[in-house]
């Protein structure tokens, strides 16, 4: 099959029965509803973009497994430079659409579960790594979107897997049959899970052998049986439900997506599974997928940073404030950070290299430091756009009654809508609306609904700011430091 167009990506996804919930009811046109589309709408991005000759470089990929032209996000890394393509393809993508385009985990899920499956074979003599190609085969040659998920619920953070008062907090394996398992559980925030044709399940966190029935991998279809979504809410989400409020939207287009994916006794059949209860390769592929995966916002996070910084420039534009020293410091600021976060994506791409597999894996520090940045730098970030913007960014009234044709009773008689847009004029020049525009487009990336895929989930996207201070630590090597400290120093012991 060759690459889907965004539309007929759209359309696939009407073909699937996947099993949605919202705001308590089930949510029968999905495809449709006005509060998932802005995030259809992002994944649709990823397909547009590589039908697109200009971007064919960075979009497309040449299939190491069939010689096939592929999406880059079904891609198995092959080189440092297909490592520094894919952080280049998603600043591209966060350019386009100020959000999350949601395929990251799918592509960082396929890449690191391409090693462990190599070397769990190698150790235990099984056959995952054959049954892994054959699914990823399938994967490209349908141009599907798959979501990579391996964050639980994890209920007591205080207990491990199988203390829980509750064992299904951790996706497990319930029954081992001669065609396949049974899991039950759930993975939460899971990252455009809805709008995905599969799921590729990961462990959470390194296994114990007692515990051995969480050390499990495996695919589904989004629309197995026993599998359903709950939608996760979002802020200002329900003003996408009313009418003529684009104005209020800020990025009416497009849109970050979470949701919980709930496991209610679901089969996968042997083929499609790729790690039963070997637990002693769980803590690999934990690791492998979270560099990964913290390699990827050192392009996602920049490319959303360079629209914010734009958005903060058109503000201080409209605002009449362009000219002063200290906007233009922010600014450059705001740049200076920014270009940090690509530079740590560049840097742990660069610095990579081959696994026994024969995929690239990415330098695992620089990538945690990556990340590390990114939990920090956006915030500075949005706080200077928030600086430059202005409280107006938050306190001004609504598109309605901007445009509102009731008349106030006063001796002017003069509209709702009149007196809203005489006293919110900013620069000469510029029409209120358009200043109100770019107003809440930053209100959207900064609280709203795009920081899903900005702010907030800097933050807990890819693991906790502590959960990279434990890689960092893991491998800093500070054992050698002190050994290059000595040999300096002239200490002998």
């Amino acid at each position: 099959m060759a690459l889907m167009t965004g539309e007929q990506y759209v359309e696939s996804l009407r073909k699937l029965n996947t099993k949605v919930y919202m705001f308590g009811q089930k949510i029968d046109n999905w495809v449709d509803h006005p509060i998932i589309r802005p995030s259809i709408n992002c994944v649709k991005m990823t397909y547009d973009l590589a039908q697109d000759p200009e971007h064919e470089d960075l979009m497309t990929a040449t299939s190491s497994l069939t010689g096939n032209k592929i999406n880059r996000f079904a891609h198995l890394h092959q080189s440092t430079d297909d490592l520094r393509k894919k952080v280049k393809m998603q600043r591209l993508l966060g350019q386009k659409t100020a959000s999350c385009f949601q395929r990251c985990v799918g592509m960082d899920a396929f890449n690191s579960m391409f090693s462990t499956t190599y070397e769990t074979d190698k150790a235990h003599g099984t056959n995952y790594h054959e049954r892994f190609k054959k699914y990823l085969t399938y994967v490209q040659d349908n141009d599907l979107t798959v979501d990579g998920a391996m964050t639980d619920p994890k209920g007591d953070r205080g207990k491990s897997q199988g203390a829980q008062t509750d064992p299904d907090m951790f996706v497990r394996i319930v029954e081992k049959r001669a065609d396949g398992i049974v899991v039950r559980g759930a993975k939460a925030h899971q990252t455009g899970s809805i709008n995905s044709h599969e799921h590729l399940i990961m462990p959470t966190q390194a296994v114990s052998e007692e515990d051995k029935q969480y050390a499990v991998a495996f695919a589904v279809p989004s629309d197995a049986e026993g599998l359903f979504m709950i939608y996760g809410r979002q802020s200002c989400d329900t003003r996408k439900l009313e009418k003529d409020a684009d104005v209020d939207l800020g990025n009416k287009e497009f849109g970050g997506q979470e949701a919980l994916v709930v496991f209610d006794d679901v089969f996968v059949p042997n083929d499609r599974v790729f790690m039963c209860e070997e637990y002693d390769f769980a803590g690999m592929l934990v690791e492998r997928f979270a560099g990964y995966h913290r390699q990827s916002y050192g392009g996602c996070k920049v490319g959303v940073g360079d629209v914010l910084i734009g958005a903060a420039a058109l503000a201080a534009d409209y605002n009449g404030a362009n000219k002063a020293s200290h906007i233009k410091d922010k600014l450059i600021e705001m740049t200076h950070l920014n270009e940090t976060l690509y530079c740590c994506g560049i840097a742990c791409s660069a610095e990579g290299y081959p696994t026994d597999a024969g995929n690239y894996q990415i330098d695992l520090l620089l990538a945690n430091v990556c990340k590390q940045n990114v939990t920090r730098f956006p915030y500075e970030i949005v706080r200077l756009a928030e600086d430059i913007a202005g409280g107006l960014m938050v306190t001004m009234p609504s598109q309605a009654d901007f445009r509102s044709d009731l008349t106030v009773p006063t001796k002017s008689g003069m509209t709702v809508g009149q007196w809203a847009n005489k006293f919110f004029v900013g620069a000469d020049g510029v029409s209120t609306e358009n200043r109100m525009r770019i107003l809440r487009f930053i209100e959207n990336i900064a609280l709203g609904a795009s920081a899903v895929g900005y702010r907030t989930e800097s933050m807990h996207g890819a693991g906790s700011p502590q959960a990279q201070r434990i890689m960092i630590a893991r491998q800093g090597n500070i054992a050698a430091k002190k050994e290059l400290a000595k040999a300096i120093a002239g200490i002998k012991e």
